[in-house]
């Protein structure tokens, strides 16, 4: 009888620690560190994350809204960087997932993630070759 209620207080603590794992929900509005805001929300199976507004509200070297100037499309070089799809990741374990990148300042998609830090910071990280980066991003929304 005594290894039944040992059993039933672990389940119970197992189940407390394993709901812990989900540290925030990655979806709404987020700060980047260099003033843009990113809208994360479901799509599929994952997230997918778009430019909501960059950095600021006009590229200062013409004066007029930011273009997504460097795609590698020629097509889509005149249009406006805001509502621009940057990320598409799917589930990669507790508080984790991976997918590409789109880096708006070179036009190149790179493998990256998001990691859930707390309920108020997510983390976006990506590497081109062996080089590796990322900035923690704060909840707005």
């Amino acid at each position: 009888m005594r290894s039944i209620a040992v059993c039933g207080v672990s389940a119970v603590a197992l189940s407390a620690l394993v709901a812990g794992t989900a540290l925030a929900d990655p979806r709404g509005l987020w700060l980047a560190q260099d003033g843009a805001k990113v809208r994360v929300r479901s799509c599929g199976e994952g997230l997918c994350g778009t430019l909501a507004s960059p950095k600021s509200a006009v590229d200062p070297s013409t004066g007029r809204p930011w273009l997504d100037g460097h795609n590698p499309d020629p097509t889509k070089r005149r249009r406006p960087l805001a509502g621009v799809e940057i990320l598409a990741m799917k589930p990669d374990g507790p508080g984790k997932w991976s997918g590409p990148l789109y880096n708006v300042d070179d036009g190149r998609t790179y493998p990256g993630h998001l990691l859930e830090i707390d309920r108020g910071t997510i983390r976006i990280e990506g590497c081109a070759a062996f080089i590796c980066g990322g900035q923690n991003m704060r909840r707005i929304d």
